[in-house]
């Protein structure tokens, strides 16, 4: 592969994003041009990309075309058009991940099967074409409340998913091919971020623990490190590294873990790109996850994974009622606190609960952290 520093090498990005906009600032540092896809003319990467491409990147036609003169591609979201890229990594085009991974991971139906066929601990479950084989397992006594339901395909940012707890919550199934699985009570929630390059060299970011919004179930602040023993936080690693190993993926895989009331692990899910988990990287670790990803679909050696100082990283979300375009309150009165760093996005319009932004919050111990991140969350309002 030539040279992809300074020089006229073409980073294909399917997905414009926040997280494309910070893979596009983490490449700039190195002087790498980058091309994005997104259908959003106003997507968040679309002002900070080498070069722009509105488009569908779940359009086969679009995808091929977009890609014609790159010498690369990699993927922000896991829902771009297979087929395209399956074919592309045929004609000899680097796609990482590689499509053989996004097949898996993009339908949790397959992601659940594999997890089970690798002896990787995850939950129960069961795969369904539609709400009404739901019901008749239920009225059978095949499957019994409490549940969680997931749509196999197109679920993100907590879309898709329903926590079925009584009997009045079956109204709300989707009626799509989904899974089922065992709802365990009380699980704290964390996600270990981990690299692989294209010689096998993997690395580790300390385990990060997940606090999520319980009306939009999405993430909506996380605390690095997880306040876990360390015989936990070694075994979600292990596991982590073995799922990418299995998966032969090149690139980073975010997995997120239960863990029960009894200290028992469970994978939940993974994504193979830069995740909403590894934000905090920016200013709390040595290596970002943004370079990490880089240095791994690029075959450079991983860098440090080390934290500088605890960090929670807090959402920013749109707030409740406001629709139309974006108004910050709060923001300066947030700018002056020590240890706090903005990132906005660039999204013009808010919605209820759309990702706005995020704010990592450094502190000398993970108390101080959470309780500047907890003034943050109470400062800074997004309306309209």
């Amino acid at each position: 592969m030539k040279q992809t520093i300074s020089s006229d090498f073409k980073l294909g990005i399917l997905g414009g994003g926040q997280l494309g906009k910070m893979l596009c600032q983490a490449a700039s540092a190195w002087d790498i041009n980058t091309f994005v896809l997104d259908p959003d003319p106003e997507a968040s990467a679309s002002g900070i990309a080498t070069r722009f491409i509105q488009g569908s990147f779940r359009d086969y036609d679009t995808v091929m075309s977009f890609a014609k003169e790159l010498d690369m591609i990699t993927i922000e979201i896991e829902g771009v058009n297979i087929e395209a890229v399956e074919e592309l990594e045929a004609s000899g085009i680097p796609v990482f991940p590689q499509p053989s991974c996004l097949r898996i991971i993009r339908d949790k139906g397959l992601q659940k099967q594999f997890y089970a066929s690798n002896d990787l601990p995850t939950t129960a479950f069961s795969l369904y074409d539609s709400s009404a084989e739901i019901l008749e397992d239920l009225k059978s006594g095949k499957l019994s409340l409490p549940f969680v339901q997931k749509t196999r395909l197109s679920g993100y940012d907590g879309q898709g998913v329903l926590i079925v707890q009584k009997a009045e919550d079956l109204e709300k199934l989707f009626d799509v091919p989904s899974l089922v699985e065992d709802f365990i009570p009380e699980a704290l929630e964390i996600a270990v971020i981990v690299s692989r390059n294209q010689s096998g060299e993997t690395r580790s970011y300390p385990a990060v623990e997940m606090v999520f919004n319980p009306i939009a179930n999405l993430v909506e602040s996380l605390l690095a490190p997880a306040r876990i023993t360390s015989t936990l936080e070694k075994e979600a690693e292990n596991l982590a590294l073995k799922t990418a190993e299995k998966l032969n993926l090149v690139g980073l895989l975010a997995v997120e873990f239960f863990i029960d009331r009894q200290g028992k692990l469970y994978i939940n899910e993974a994504a193979p790109r830069p995740h909403n988990s590894g934000h905090h990287t920016i200013e709390s670790a040595i290596t970002s996850q943004y370079e990490q990803h880089l240095r791994a679909i690029f075959g450079y050696h991983p860098g440090s994974t080390k934290l500088k100082m605890p960090a929670v990283m807090v959402n920013i979300l749109g707030g409740e009622g406001f629709n139309g375009p974006v108004v910050y309150k709060g923001l300066n009165e947030v700018l002056q606190m020590e240890g706090v760093k903005l990132h906005i996005y660039g999204k013009k319009q808010t919605r209820p609960y759309r990702k706005m932004g995020h704010a990592t919050v450094l502190g000398t111990t993970p108390e101080e952290a959470l309780e500047k991140a907890t003034l943050v969350l109470k400062t800074l309002r997004v309306e309209a």
